[in-house]
């Protein structure tokens, strides 16, 4: 399998604020960071230049990622105080993007699926898939999203082992 990787680093700037409002901590606080985004793409072919994506054509993703994550208040939808939120949006006092949950680890789900459809639209997929997708506030916490395997059902009862594309394995045999 190959896999290759596409960072978008601290210094490109997605600068984006958020709440933990189930936090006990000062999380709970609107705060923010720049955050940095790293995918990791899989194949078991190659394209015809032998790449298994063409970075040159992430730049419509690199879009959406600006678009979501760049000078943005990020705001849950379960958030208690989301109406106060949205209406600095109304204000003009901040660009407000409602998100299903807001931290890195929800961030990297989201960008995992933002991803998958990229892949799907841009002809990508099935070909390639994303594996994993890490989402860093900054250099010391960072979280990951990564691909489930899925377990197949076997005839007898048990399940087959799969790789991170979804492809069965052979059970190992028992001594």
């Amino acid at each position: 399998m190959y896999q290759s990787t596409k960072t978008f680093g601290h210094q490109l700037g997605l600068s984006s604020a958020f709440r933990q409002w189930r936090a006990e901590s000062h999380c709970r606080l609107i705060h923010g960071y720049a955050l940095s985004v790293k995918i990791v793409f899989a194949a078991h072919e190659l394209d015809v230049r032998n790449w298994v994506v063409d970075f040159g054509s992430l730049k419509s993703l690199k879009t959406w990622l600006e678009n979501t994550f760049d000078h943005t208040l990020l705001v849950a939808e379960d958030d208690p105080k989301r109406d106060e939120l949205l209406a600095l949006d109304k204000m003009g006092l901040a660009r407000v993007v409602m998100v299903p949950a807001t931290g890195c680890e929800a961030f990297a789900e989201l960008i995992f699926g933002g991803v998958e459809v990229w892949l799907k639209d841009n002809g990508y997929a099935p070909r390639c898939w994303v594996e994993s997708v890490e989402v860093g506030e900054h250099g010391a916490n960072s979280a990951l999203y990564v691909r489930e395997p899925v377990l197949f059902p076997r005839l007898d009862g048990g399940s087959f082992l799969t790789t991170s594309d979804n492809t069965p394995l052979e059970p190992a045999s028992e001594y």
